[in-house]
């Protein structure tokens, strides 16, 4: 009697294994890269493990790596307790204001280094040097928190060995948000001379449909918590990145303008045979927005350092703005190394555009990839005219390009005598466990932050940047250059200390 029940039970499961596969094979079958939101990393209805990168309308199935999960909201493959499974609903951008074009078209007889830069569709090499004489800039940027997860990986890049043609250490940039960092490492890495700029206090999603008061909050709340838990001086806080790569239309670039930042870097360039170089916003963005949500006004004077598209002739690991966005998990190090290496000399090779090489910490939590950037960054080592170094160095360089015989001595890279505002940190930083419930939330919880100064009475957030307990405390809008937010006029960067609230921490 039990052979015939066994077999029927086996015959089920098989019958139940077969309709799995073939529903789950119909699900991809028929998944559809959507039409409205272009190229990109989607969420498979099926799985979390799995998702689609759509290029010009066609879907190509991926696995995240072994543990990790897709994000739907961040776009790539994290941790399972960070993940947001998807689909999720994609909800209409909310309109906040005239969608009308005010900027005009580059006019170049009106626009002059160093003040303004521009041309038709942002190819040009500045004052119209000769690609061949002048360097190849690489930007090595890093978003998020600084912590453990990723703090030793970055020392590896910034190792003391590795050097620019002058013999001075390489330099990277790093665009820092609050929740979860230790600002003891992220004062140890402003003291030695690497850039910190902003990316807000919580990483907020929809913050790109959000007022100017909120925009005021996010960005210049960070520069705050910057300036008194690690002594990082607003003069040196140049630049801000907007979570997601969703700029906040022209109300961001209204607050960039209104506390004295000198550039933002969120807008992304689709896949170009040439890449951008950096340009001034006095005109219309020279490309197509891909986020749809870039400045449509003018703002004379701020630079633009946007994110070129990576990718590879084949199209192999698709394309992506951030490098951990492109699907190439599945290599090893060599075909890491080659891919980067590919990808790298559509600029040497062409108008030496900036190549920016963006990084989140995930990235580094793959040995594959971390050991193919590591190939690359010593190849790139070896050519004589590649030179590693922060934003703003490169920015400096734009608006008064040299050729790279006259880079020897040239002052603005050079290391030697040269001190940044940041002074070196404690041995022994204060371990701080504080409260914290976010605004929206009636639960509490425990957050860590290390820091060489003294601990707050509660986690700093928004409105209360220096963590003093006092809701609402924070208020920088009177104390912009333009002194009355929104409809405020532009000042210089100059006086921003003044916005941040607090003096300089000794």
């Amino acid at each position: 009697m039990r052979a015939p029940i066994v077999a029927a039970l086996l015959l089920a499961v098989a019958i139940s294994l077969v309709n799995g596969q073939q529903q789950q094979n119909k699900e991809e079958k028929e998944f559809k890269c959507p039409t409205d939101q272009g190229n990109g990393n989607f969420a498979d209805p099926v799985t979390c493990r799995r998702f689609y990168q759509c290029v010009d309308g066609f879907p190509y199935l991926n696995r995240c790596p072994s543990g990790l999960y897709f994000d739907d909201i961040q776009k790539y493959c994290t941790f399972k307790a960070e993940a947001k499974c998807g689909p999720l609903a994609a909800t209409p951008a909310a309109t906040t204001e005239s969608p009308i074009d005010l900027a005009k078209k580059c006019n170049l007889a009106e626009c002059e280094l160093p003040y303004c830069y521009c041309n038709k569709d942002g190819t040009l090499v500045p004052k119209g040097l000769d690609p061949e004489e002048i360097p190849q800039i690489v930007l090595l940027t890093f978003d998020g928190a600084v912590n453990l997860n990723n703090y030793e990986h970055y020392r590896k890049v910034f190792n003391g060995k590795r050097k620019n043609p002058n013999g001075c250490d390489i330099k990277g940039t790093f665009f820092v948000s609050h929740e979860y960092s230790n600002y003891q490492q992220v004062q140890t890495l402003a003291s030695e001379g690497h850039e910190i700029a902003v990316e807000t206090i919580s990483l907020q999603m929809g913050l790109q449909d959000k007022g100017y008061e909120e925009w005021v909050g996010e960005m210049i709340g960070m520069r705050s918590i910057l300036k008194h838990f690690s002594n990082v001086s607003a003069n040196e806080i140049n630049g801000m990145r907007a979570p997601f790569l969703k700029p906040g239309r022209n109300t961001q670039y209204k607050v960039i303008e209104d506390f004295g930042f000198i550039y933002d870097s969120s807008i992304s360039v689709p896949p170009n045979p040439v890449p951008v170089w950096p340009y001034t916003l006095d005109y219309k963005i020279p490309h197509e927005c891909k986020s749809g949500t870039c400045p449509t006004k003018s703002f004379p004077g701020i630079w633009e350092v946007p994110l070129n598209a990576h990718f590879v002739e084949s199209y192999e690991g698709g394309h992506c703005p951030y490098m951990d966005q492109c699907v190439l998990h599945n290599h090893d190090a060599e075909e890491v190394f080659a891919w980067l290496q590919e990808d790298f000399e559509r600029y040497y090779y062409q108008n030496k555009a900036p190549y920016m090489m963006p990084f989140h910490t995930n990235w580094f939590q793959i040995k594959e990839l971390e050991k193919g950037l590591h190939k690359f960054i010593d190849w790139a080592q070896t050519l004589p005219d590649v030179w590693f170094v922060t934003i703003t160095q490169a920015l400096t360089w734009i608006t008064d390009p040299k050729t790279t015989k006259q880079l020897g001595g040239y002052e603005p890279w050079r290391c030697e005598g040269r001190t940044t505002q940041t002074p070196k940190p404690c041995s022994n930083s204060n371990k701080c466990a504080l409260a914290f419930r976010e605004p929206t939330s009636n639960i509490s919880d425990t957050r860590y932050m290390e820091t060489c100064f003294d601990c707050p009475a509660v986690y700093p957030w928004l409105g209360d940047s220096h963590g003093t307990g006092i809701p609402g405390r924070d208020n920088y809008i009177d104390q912009s250059e333009g002194g009355s937010g929104p409809g405020a006029g532009s000042g210089s960067a100059g006086g921003r200390d003044q916005g941040d609230g607090d003096g300089e921490r000794k």
